[in-house]
């Protein structure tokens, strides 16, 4: 039995970067003699094994091969004389193809070290192929590293989109790479490698939609939506915000790719078709209802907040009552990082102050002072029906909140 470090933990070693878990390949060794050595079982599809002290895993050296299309069409071969080459063999890059032994000898059959000095992501065989997962793992490692994809791999990626191979995807797979993607340093790189290798019309339609749909020049240097969408997600990025406000950055304007020609580069309405299209688009993938919600309440209000100063405060209290910020002030909270995103990346405002968002947390911070208990207190005495009592609780208190906005403008020589 020989055991060797492998896969991520070299890889981040030979980096330079923290290691999240150590994972170890097990050569010339067999489900019982693993058991017998006080290891447990964990793995369903082929044996991983929990070390009885460290809790990392083992797996023992195997082999793949494919027999069926989609990630789960493998057979699965273990055996004591399957070598560490072998193992390493059936991984899907170089860099991930990494191994290093007890001394601290690297390993590396593949050139995987030779790839992370170049950045390069290389597919270790033509194996690479069999497994549709493995293009949302090469575009989420681009958005790490920051790494190139070589251009022998960005053609057999093609060539997995073109024959279908990605229609095998569970919509549950695409999420976790999706918002994992999401969360890496330079998101965007996510986005344009599965877009060169075609894969971002097949997965999310909506995004590729927007890359060549032009804007006003006057608050959009970069003119195209799919660019700004980009710049917003990496702008998110640097802010470290919650994968919420990075999906809300990056479906914010889906409306605009379902702009007649015609109009161009005018998006009247696209707030309406956004909506439409986040809800189409997290249905499809699987996205948690709490991501879907604020993505929506983004896209809809977004706009009115760049021009907050200009509402009037009937106005300014419906928009706080629709993002329901007095029950949830945590989204409401990550709302307004998401237009802080959106407003940095336009023309010139990369180093502005956003007022607009001091400005709305102000104008939620006076009406959340309304005395909500007192006025239903005073209407239950009146008010002996209890549906017309509920409607005139929130009447009241809308309107007290209307009064705050108003004393506080005035106090502000706004008004």
């Amino acid at each position: 039995m020989k055991i060797y470090l492998v896969g991520g933990s070299v890889r981040d070693e030979l980096l330079q970067l923290p290691a999240k878990d150590n994972d170890y390949v097990v050569v010339g060794s067999t489900p019982e003699e693993m058991e017998k050595l006080g290891y447990s079982l964990v793995g369903k599809d082929f044996p991983v094994y929990l070390h009885p002290e460290s809790h990392n895993e083992y797996a023992l050296a195997r082999t793949e091969r494919k027999v069926a299309r989609g990630y789960k069409g493998f057979k699965i071969h273990v055996a004591p004389q399957v070598t560490l080459k072998e193992d390493l063999a059936r991984r899907d890059l170089t860099i991930n193809a990494i191994a290093k032994d007890k001394h601290g000898k690297i390993i590396d059959p593949f050139n995987g070290v030779g790839d992370l000095k170049s950045g390069i992501l290389r597919h270790v065989s033509p194996a690479f192929s069999e497994d549709p997962v493995r293009i949302l793992r090469t575009a989420r490692f681009s958005a790490r590293f920051g790494f190139c994809v070589a251009p022998e791999t960005l053609i057999l990626m093609r060539e997995m989109v073109s024959n279908g191979e990605v229609d095998y995807l569970v919509p549950e797979r695409v999420w976790q790479e999706i918002s994992r993607g999401l969360m890496e340093n330079k998101p965007s790189r996510l986005f344009s490698v599965l877009q060169e290798c075609g894969a971002l019309e097949k997965m999310m339609p909506e995004v590729d939609a927007l890359f060549g749909i032009p804007q006003l020049e006057k608050w959009h240097s970069e003119i195209d939506t799919g660019e700004h969408i980009m710049q917003v997600i990496d702008y998110a990025a640097t802010k470290n915000y919650s994968l919420s406000v990075r999906f809300a950055a990056l479906t914010h304007d889906l409306g605009k790719g379902v702009t007649p020609k015609d109009l161009w580069p005018i998006h009247s309405g696209h707030e309406e078709h956004s909506i439409k299209l986040i809800k189409d688009l997290c249905k499809r993938i699987r996205a948690p209802k709490s991501i879907r919600d604020l993505a929506i309440l983004v896209a809809r209000f977004y706009g009115n907040v760049h021009r907050i100063t200009e509402l009037d405060p009937v106005t300014i209290v419906d928009i706080l009552l629709a993002l329901d910020a007095y029950r949830k002030p945590e989204r409401f909270e990550e709302f307004i990082h998401a237009c802080e995103c959106d407003f940095h990346v336009r023309s010139g405002n990369i180093d502005k102050p956003y007022p607009q968002a001091a400005w709305l947390l102000e104008a939620f911070n006076v009406t959340n002072k309304v005395d909500c208990g007192a006025i239903a207190a005073s209407l239950v005495r009146i008010v002996s029906d209890p549906a017309r009592l509920s409607n005139s609780i929130n009447v009241k208190i809308r309107e007290a909140r209307i009064e705050e906005i108003k004393e506080y403008l005035i106090r502000s020589s706004i008004l």
